[in-house]
Order: C-alpha cells, then structure tokens, then sequence
C-alpha cells in the first residue's frame, strides 16, 4: 500500500515522542510495558505487533521470545514470506489498534497520562529516521514547521483517548 502523506501544523502542545528513553516514549511500541493477549505474555506491543502478521506457530514464538523489542522486529523481518497480514494495510492498522488497546487496559499509569494529554496532537516523530520504509504512514516528520506523515500510530492514540473513560 503506497504511503499517501498528509501534512498538518506543529503546535506547541503536541506530544512528538521518540525513543522509549525520551518523553512521551511510553507511546512507542518499544516501550517496556509488557501485554497478555489470549492468555500469553509479551514483553513489549512491537513483538505482539509483528507476530500478529503471522500464522506460523515457531516463527511467532520466536518473536515472542526475543530478548529486546528492536530484536523482536529483526526476527520478524526474517519471516517476511510468511506473512498473512500484510505490512501497513487495513488489517495492519487494526491490530495495531489491537496492541495499543492492551497496553492501555493492562497499564493504569500509561490510561492516565493519555487522560491528561487531554487534547494535545500525538505523533511518532521520524524526522531522524527520513521517509524511508513505514515511517511515514505509522509516524510523521518535521516538515516546513509542520508534519508530513499519515500518523497512523499517533491517530489510534488519539483514537484511544477520546475513547477513556476516567
């Protein structure tokens, strides 16, 4: 699915997060916020996130077990032939969404501080990374004092809190 960049003003409230170490790196995927899904752990979204483009029981599993986020990802790239799901498409975004309404169920800190965000604009920044690969459709990057980016991730967070109940 082609990238389809949008662009849209910076304002000085946005949440533009990063790395997990920076702020606002609780929104990442790579955060260390372990998720359940059906009854089985996973360390981080970003490792549920990629097994879910797959069916194939060892390759999710060695997904799973990956010791950091980032190596989770590595060994998913491994399997890219076996994918069911395919990368930055409706089903995509949706188990996204998936792995994001985990992580704020099973983690009441992270509920909160999406609840005092209160409206503020919510993007995963790829300006260090350019515009190669999936950085523009789930993230955005500075641009001409605005972002370029369709924010897909940024969206279900914002998606996610005009949801909370609190």
């Amino acid at each position: 699915m082609p990238v389809c960049a949008s662009f849209f003003a910076a304002a000085s409230d946005d949440i533009a997060f990063t790395k997990v170490k920076l702020p606002g790196g609780w929104l990442g995927n790579m955060s260390p916020h372990p998720i359940v899904h059906e009854g089985v752990r996973w360390r981080t979204c970003e490792a549920l996130f990629q097994a879910m483009r797959l069916e194939d029981v060892e390759a999710r599993e060695a997904i799973r077990q990956a010791a950091s986020p980032m190596m989770a990802k590595l060994i998913a790239k491994r399997y890219v032939g076996l994918r069911v799901v395919e990368a930055l498409s409706p089903k995509d975004v949706g188990n996204m969404r998936l792995c994001i309404s985990l992580k704020l169920a099973q983690h009441e800190l992270l509920r909160r501080k999406l609840w005092w965000s209160r409206d503020a604009m919510i993007i995963e920044d790829c300006s260090s990374r350019g515009s190669r690969g999936s950085n523009l459709f789930w993230g955005a990057m500075r641009v001409d004092g605005g972002w370029e980016g369709e924010n897909w991730l940024g969206r279900i967070w914002m998606e996610m809190r005009s949801e909370l109940k609190m």
